[in-house]
């Protein structure tokens, strides 16, 4: 395990230097006031928004975009979607309330989407929010948490150094629930389905293929289905949860940026060692071909694409447009390439 997300993070800190139907059609483009008016009167209603609180995809830290995080929200009610860096800071940008948090949802266990883990439970700790959350995510999920509510004990035995002031177990209210592949859990009137994917690909039957795990998930509501990726590679499981959903969210990454960077900064990399690193990163990511394929096999309306790794996105002014080409070359539904911060 360690060996390849070591070598995924390595290269990746090397490069660092609402959806419809009709979102082809946009119309032209409202004011912010404009937006936030619209969007709390969608929250009002009951419908589900997706924000993107970060489209970063790896370890480094970029000026442009936040770590991975995802929220699924609307008025009274927020499930958090992977934790990147920030989580908490962008959960507050995006117009909710950290009261309204009810869930955490971690796809797998790579620093880069539970960094943010620590922020959001610190936040309740502060505020003496003591509501439930339950946080799901593979084996490991458990460990992580109470490692963190352990880290938080001193804090919370000192308080806000108030003399008389009675301290609250950082614990209370957390419940931690491990998934499994082929898991459908409910949360009110949400109904979400979890897949293992390809972001890990241990030797079968090895202890390191027992214990961890990569998943997708689905999220089911009343006037909308939402399937997330991921970090993952080409996956029939993925396929087959995205089927005829509203909106597919996928990761990315470019290989061609990230072994163009590669070749021109490790020169010493023989040709097999690259041969060998673009195989995992194409193995254990999807690509735009990968995602416009899935796509339309899966029948989406439409294909959002965060967690972008590989360099593009930050570095290149026209990324967007192309990756959103290279996509529909595969796919004839809308695309968006998304944003920090971008409601859908």
């Amino acid at each position: 395990m360690t060996g390849l997300y070591t070598n995924t993070a390595l290269i990746l800190v090397m490069l660092s230097g609402s959806v419809t139907s009709a979102f082809a059609q946009v119309p032209p483009a409202p004011s912010a006031q404009q937006a936030k008016i619209a969007a709390s009167a969608d929250r009002q209603s009951g419908h589900f928004d997706w924000v993107t609180l970060g489209t970063m995809g790896g370890p480094m830290p970029s000026a442009q975009r936040a770590e991975p995080a995802n929220l699924l929200m609307r008025h009274g009610e927020a499930h958090l979607v992977d934790a990147g860096d920030g989580a908490a800071t962008a959960m507050i940008r995006a117009g909710s309330n950290y009261r309204d948090l009810r869930s955490i949802w971690i796809s797998h266990i790579h620093f880069d989407h539970i960094g943010g883990l620590y922020g959001v439970l610190g936040l309740r700790l502060q505020t003496r929010t003591t509501t439930p959350l339950t946080i799901y995510g593979p084996h490991g999920t458990r460990a992580i948490i109470d490692g963190l509510i352990s880290a938080m004990r001193p804090s919370a035995q000192s308080g806000f150094g108030v003399p008389g002031e009675v301290p609250i177990d950082p614990a209370t209210g957390i419940i931690v629930r491990e998934v499994n592949d082929g898991d459908q859990i409910s949360l009110g009137d949400i109904k979400v389905k979890v897949a293992e994917n390809t972001h890990y690909s241990f030797p079968a039957g090895s202890e390191e293929s027992r214990l961890f795990k990569s998943f997708a998930f689905r999220f089911d509501m009343a006037d909308r289905s939402i399937a997330y990726t991921g970090d993952t590679g080409p996956s029939d499981k993925v396929t087959a949860i995205a089927a005829g959903a509203d909106l597919l969210v996928s990761e990315m990454i470019d290989v061609d940026a990230t072994m163009t960077a590669l070749r021109r900064r490790s020169v010493e990399m023989s040709a097999q060692d690259l041969a060998n690193t673009e195989t995992h990163l194409k193995a254990h990511h999807i690509t735009t071909a990968d995602i416009g394929m899935i796509a339309r096999k899966a029948a989406v309306k439409a294909v959002v694409v965060t967690h972008i790794a590989g360099g593009g996105a930050t570095t290149e002014p026209e990324a967007a447009k192309r990756y959103a080409e290279e996509i529909k070359a595969h796919y004839s539904g809308p695309v968006k390439i998304a944003d920090d911060g971008q409601t859908f």
